[in-house]
């Protein structure tokens, strides 16, 4: 699909951030979600209102996406986000099946603001047992049964 961003729905969001900090309801990123040319769904950092760290204006505007359109998938919309979106939120892009992200600031303008993920970049690329969280895995056969059940389940949505 060739890009052809709306510059108006870009302001949206940069507004949208813009009021978010100005009524105190959290940090300065928000995004929209636009289909056929039309805003279906809006969202703006609520992290520190909701006490919940993946409320990002764009897996807000995802959420809200989805629920309106009453899908999983957003196939055939497009996100603009006040800023290039972190890596959660990057993956939050690909798994709603998002067709094109446009963003305003990118990750240095966020950094400089001191919203900086870079370390977050650099933590993924380290292998599991280098990473500053340690992790490990653990009764992988008892988990593995959750994907035979899932596997057999005739009514299953496949995503």
């Amino acid at each position: 699909m060739p890009l052809s961003p709306n510059p108006e729905h870009m302001r949206r969001a940069i507004a949208l951030a813009t009021e978010n900090i100005l009524a105190g309801k959290g940090g300065p990123f928000a995004a929209v979600i636009v289909r056929d040319g039309e805003i279906i769904a809006e969202g703006a950092n609520s992290v520190t209102t909701t006490n919940d760290p993946t409320a990002h204006g764009e897996v807000n505007a995802i959420r809200n996406a989805c629920r309106t359109l009453g899908t999983f998938s957003l196939a055939g919309c497009e996100i603009y986000t006040s800023c290039e979106p972190c890596p959660m939120c990057l993956a939050a892009i690909y798994w709603a099946r998002l067709e094109a992200c446009y963003f305003g600031s990118n990750q240095q303008d966020a950094a400089s603001a001191g919203f900086d993920d870079a370390f977050l970049y650099e933590e993924f690329r380290k292998s599991r047992d280098a990473r500053m969280i340690p992790s490990a895995q653990l009764l992988q056969n008892e988990a593995n049964q959750t994907f035979a059940a899932w596997q057999t389940l005739p009514a299953k949505v496949d995503y």
